[in-house]
């Protein structure tokens, strides 16, 4: 006979269903005043993109193409799951901090967010599934820029959007002889808000102008992956990893409302002059592709080079082109744990790891490019059984330029995770 040890899966679906409740619910919410969070390049496609890769990756560069354990998930390279050994639970969020400075003027801003919810399950020796939760992108901006308009006078535009994009997704897995293709199965949802509003600064009974646009977003998503290792010698071993997603097209519903304020006597009065709500349209996603190799050591140490690729050339929002151009991205990283099952000696347990990574931005503005590049570093924690971890990971670097009126970011992005390993079916050595 054979007991499930399903207590904790119930509960980490029920964090996902909660997680998934709250990630929805900061896409309907917005204070355009606040001064906690604000990145301007969010403004452009669908926002910035997040990463919702597991924490271990992120402290090595991002190096996922090639990357697969049999204690963590790869949700990135679905291929992966195959070499899942254990039922795996994993959680992560990360934090930032940011210096935004343009026009020599600088402002400090951050933000916390969820990262990612998934659950690991082995199907027998040779196959494994996933499934789980990951932000796709964020809006938050909020800019202004002061001007003067004919007919009108010194005026103050301003911007500023808010909202997400989630992805809720299900994959599996199969590996022959070496190796291992998967495929996710996704579910992308979520609202995004832009708005442009113009104040006449010159009088306070001139006519100002608010419009807004909402957007909901709701689409199946699919990836597919690819990973091959070898032996290349008793103690040595390579794998090499590749992933693409085709351009897809998801829903959208849009609300969209231009309204006029005049400020008569202290009273604020409201004209609505144009309402479209629940227009139908596309939101087109660009391919996205990577591959990657990695050389592993002893099960002490490995390291790794990849890249990946997004043709955002492709995307369209409601068949219109934005600011978007191709991006790209290259990692470079790698772990060391001394001796996973030292009893005597903690710090030999603990995995370091170490990364960099450089790449250009899918926003493009005024004929310049946005890259970035940033510094990683990490570990990992072993606590009650040494496959259970608890997971951090550093990030230090810089996105953007001043040059053309543009803005540059200097970050530093903070991400804690943690995984669960347990085994669900257990033989009962009496009956």
């Amino acid at each position: 006979m054979c007991h499930i040890r399903a207590k904790h899966f119930l509960s980490f679906i029920l964090l996902i269903l909660i997680g998934a409740d709250v990630t929805a619910q900061t896409s309907s919410t917005s204070n355009p005043t606040s001064n906690r969070k604000n990145e301007p390049y969010s403004r452009y496609g669908i926002g910035e993109m997040v990463n919702g890769n597991n924490t271990v990756l992120k402290g090595m560069g991002n190096v996922s193409s090639a990357f697969s354990s049999p204690y963590q998930v790869n949700a990135d390279n679905p291929a992966s799951y195959a070499d899942l050994a254990l039922t795996t639970y994993e959680a992560g969020m990360q934090g930032s901090l940011s210096t935004l400075t343009a026009n020599k003027l600088s402002k400090n801003t951050g933000m916390a967010t969820l990262s990612y919810l998934t659950v690991g399950i082995p199907l027998g020796k040779y196959a494994g599934m996933a499934l789980g939760l990951r932000p796709v992108s964020h809006v938050y901006y909020y800019l202004n820029d002061s001007s003067v308009t004919p007919g009108i006078g010194n005026t103050v535009n301003t911007y500023y959007g808010d909202g997400a994009l989630n992805n809720a997704y299900i994959g599996f897995a199969g590996r022959y002889a070496g190796f291992s293709a998967g495929f996710n199965l996704g579910y992308t949802f979520g609202t995004l808000r832009n708005t442009s509003a113009l104040a006449n600064i010159d009088s306070t009974h001139a006519m100002n102008s608010d419009i807004s646009r909402f957007t909901r977003v709701r689409g199946l998503y699919w990836k597919g992956g690819a990973q091959y290792q070898t032996k290349l010698s008793s103690k040595l071993s390579l794998r090499a990893g590749a992933t693409v997603t085709i351009s897809q097209s998801l829903n959208a519903m849009r609300d969209e409302y231009w309204v006029t304020y005049l400020n008569i006597g202290g009273a604020l009065q409201e004209d609505t002059l144009y309402t479209t709500v629940n227009s139908k349209g596309k939101i087109t996603l660009p391919m996205f592709y990577s591959a990657g190799v990695t050389l592993m050591g002893a099960d002490k140490w490995s390291a790794g080079i990849d890249f990946s690729a997004g043709q955002w050339s492709q995307f369209r929002n409601y068949g219109k082109v934005d600011s978007l151009g191709n991006s790209y991205k290259i990692g470079l990283g790698g772990e060391y744990t001394p001796n996973a099952i030292s009893i005597h000696n903690y710090l030999q347990r603990v995995s370091y790891r170490l990364g960099f990574y450089y790449g250009k931005d899918q926003v493009a503005l005024r004929s310049t490019d946005i890259n970035y590049y940033a510094l990683t570093f990490g570990f990992s924690l072993p606590f009650k059984r040494y496959t259970d971890r608890i997971h951090t990971a550093f990030e230090i670097g810089k996105r953007g330029t001043e040059a053309n009126g543009l803005v540059k970011e200097n970050f530093f992005k903070m991400s804690l995770g943690i995984s669960l390993n347990d085994k669900w079916f257990v033989k009962r050595r009496y009956d």
